[in-house]
């Protein structure tokens, strides 16, 4: 009985063993973290919003060369080349394609048709009801306990929600990091857990050694929207105070000079990044200030994640930071929650067994 509910829809909708997904976060999930990933058998998800198509095509091509075993790439559904990016998944045989924001109906319908499993990102009952419509495959619901973009609203009130309104797989995402996590979920009705902050804390994630002892010695996670106009759940740092305490004009200044540093660094032209401004703009109904300020979050997270620089960079961050202590392998990770919520589960009947004085 145990294992058929760690066997669930997700396990058999994407050919994954254990029901663990680990969420694609920019500059932290590169092709060595979803490949352990994926050989652990769980699915790896390759973070592609802070990739060129040509870096993509080679990521892609470097997780075929580390495993056999299925793999998603997460895509920016309003990018102005979204379009190419699906045709280089559909060639590249991925098997799961993750979206952020909700992807427009004809793509979906595309990736489906080349037998490509689709999983929208969603933070709400009517975004989850949206997408399902539209024919997605599977949703991944994250509460606001998560790092990175994140909502209000808590798991354990956002998932049942979305479990009831839909007949699709739901992913949990936000404040998962061990057995007892997934066995909840699992008691709730989704299909399997997501997780970021875990994944980012373990020997075969890319980010500098100096980067994850700061997570390690670190509790305190803040939602601010100074770094790019949106919700954003991150370690609360003296940069990160800094940030809040700056005004409107400083941040605009600062999200100018981080545009022209990205544009350098991705290869992009003024023109695209004007149209995916123009389209971000459309797609998530930002102000242009906003959207502006949307500059800042590839490289500051860069400064921590790739140049190790924690002073200079803001550290996306779910509040289970405060639960994490140690930086294991993906493969002793997943074994270690898989084995958790096993025991949970067949520990339950005893636990729900009347005790002798109500006999």
């Amino acid at each position: 009985m145990i294992e058929q509910a760690l066997d669930t829809r997700l396990t058999r909708l994407v050919g994954v063993r254990h029901p663990v997904v680990q969420t694609g976060m920019g500059w932290v999930a590169g092709p060595r973290l979803v490949s352990a990933v994926a050989n652990a058998g769980g699915l790896g998800i390759l973070a592609s919003a802070t990739m060129t198509l040509d870096r993509l095509a080679a990521a892609i091509e470097e997780v075929r060369s580390r495993t056999d075993a299925p793999f998603g790439v997460n895509l920016r559904a309003d990018a102005a080349d979204a379009g190419e990016r699906v045709d280089l998944l559909i060639k590249g045989r991925v098997r799961v394609a993750s979206f952020a924001l909700a992807p427009r109906q004809e793509l979906i319908a595309k990736l489906k048709d080349a037998g490509i499993v689709v999983i929208p990102s969603v933070g709400a009952r009517r975004h989850a009801e949206k997408v399902a419509a539209w024919g997605a495959d599977a949703v991944l619901v994250q509460g606001g306990e998560g790092g990175g973009h994140t909502g209000a609203v808590a798991t354990t009130l956002l998932l049942p929600q979305v479990v009831d309104a839909v007949d699709i797989p739901v992913i949990a995402a936000g404040g998962f990091f061990d057995g007892r996590g997934l066995a909840a979920a699992l008691a709730y009705g989704a299909a399997g857990v997501a997780m970021g902050t875990r994944f980012l804390l373990t020997s075969d994630s890319s980010v500098p050694d100096p980067v994850k002892r700061t997570y390690l010695g670190m509790s305190d996670t803040v939602v601010t929207q100074q770094v790019d106009g949106l919700p954003h759940r991150v370690l609360r740092t003296s940069l990160v105070d800094g940030l809040e305490r700056a005004g409107l004009v400083s941040g605009l200044v600062r999200a100018v000079r981080n545009a022209a540093r990205f544009k350098k660094i991705s290869g992009m032209s003024w023109r695209a990044m004007i149209r995916d401004g123009l389209a971000m703009k459309r797609g998530r109904k930002l102000g242009w200030s906003q959207v502006l300020m949307a500059a800042n979050t590839p490289m500051l997270l860069k400064a921590a994640m790739v140049d190790g620089r924690p002073d200079l960079g803001v550290m996306s961050s779910g509040q289970v930071v405060a639960l994490i202590d140690d930086l294991p392998s993906c493969e002793e990770l997943i074994d270690r929650i898989v084995t958790e919520a096993a025991g949970v589960l067949r520990g339950l009947p005893d636990l729900c067994r009347p005790a002798a004085t109500d006999r």
